[in-house]
């Protein structure tokens, strides 16, 4: 019975240590760049937003990347009629499903659901956009190497262009896009940044906030360390 509940109790350590090693790219962090996280927004909005939606995320939030309203509404409001409602997409759920053989996930908390002991979820998101490669086998003509046989098709190619995987079972870029292959990974890294801030919108004032309780709890230590001294100097 001992035997049994330890085979039991490591059976998910077996498991996850006898599946193939996942080689994450690390994603630039480009958190408090307010130009690469609007860039990355508008980037979402044009090539994401047809299927995926961020339904925690208002649009007004976006006006802590530096964007006014106006400028929102000019340019990403594309789903909704004012920047207070939430960031979801126009198709129905059940439309999404006949379509594509399955709904589409809402995006708001994927930078944060992703994060594993291989990497953060920014690095799978970051790799996964960049290992895009041409699959006739598969129905949307597209295959992932992080990804195996995703439903998902390569709505960023027109930027990357057509990679294809080579003999020796590497990705190579046979067809080059608007992109430069630099170009496209920081377009990327944008991307992946603003879906980032999108997970957690107040994840820097949380950081900074943190870092001034600590600073004021080392400041009240040495107050109260002096107090002690002087408290009990006349005790022996």
């Amino acid at each position: 019975m001992k035997k049994l509940l330890t085979a039991l109790l490591l059976a998910p350590a077996i498991a996850m240590a006898s599946g193939a090693a996942l080689h994450l790219d690390k994603a630039p962090d480009v958190q408090g760049d307010n130009a690469a996280l609007q860039s990355g927004a508008r980037t979402f909005v044009n090539y994401c937003m047809n299927c995926h939606g961020l339904s925690y995320v208002r649009y007004n939030r976006l006006t802590q990347l530096g964007l006014s309203e106006q400028q929102i509404k000019d340019h990403l409001l594309f789903t909704a009629d004012k920047v207070g409602q939430p960031m979801r997409i126009a198709a129905r759920p059940a439309e999404q499903k006949t379509w594509f053989g399955a709904t589409p996930p809402d995006l708001s908390l994927v930078a944060r659901s992703r994060a594993s002991g291989d990497g953060t979820g920014a690095d799978w998101l970051y790799t996964y956009l960049r290992s895009f490669y041409q699959d006739e086998k598969r129905p949307t003509g597209w295959n992932n190497t992080i990804y195996e046989n995703v439903g998902m098709p390569h709505v960023l190619w027109q930027l990357q262009g057509t990679q294809i995987m080579n003999g020796e079972h590497k990705l190579e870029l046979a067809t080059p896009g608007t992109q430069t292959p630099a170009e496209y990974d920081k377009t990327v890294a944008d991307l992946v940044g603003f879906m980032v801030w999108a997970a957690e919108p107040e994840a820097g004032f949380r950081k900074q906030l943190g870092a001034g309780v600590l600073a004021f709890l080392v400041v009240l230590f040495g107050f109260a360390y002096k107090m002690k001294k002087n408290y009990w100097k006349d005790i022996k």
